[in-house]
């Protein structure tokens, strides 16, 4: 299914944090907090200003991100989840 995001938004999938156990302790999935770490897989144009000219996203398909933790709506797209989000949710790009 292909997904262009609006305005200022960008589609991310969250990755998978490596799961480093110490001591035996396991901890289970639903106590895991969600990855903040994600790649950029849609961007949409950009927003515009007060005078309708569009700026654009300084984000690529492909790049590594730093997302906020609350930040976006969750959406499942062939059974895989992702977030969109806003342009300011991103925190840093991670090269």
């Amino acid at each position: 299914m292909a997904v262009k995001p609006l305005s200022d938004r960008i589609l991310v999938k969250r990755l998978e944090e490596q799961e480093e156990v110490k001591g035996g302790i396991i901890i289970p999935d639903t106590a895991k907090e969600k990855p903040q770490e994600a790649e950029v897989i849609a961007v949409g144009p950009g927003r515009r200003n007060d005078e309708g000219n569009r700026i654009p996203v300084e984000l690529k398909a492909g790049q590594r991100v730093l997302i906020s933790k609350y930040g976006g709506t969750d959406v499942k797209l062939d059974g895989v989840e992702h977030v969109i989000l806003r342009e300011d949710d991103i925190l840093a790009v991670v090269e």
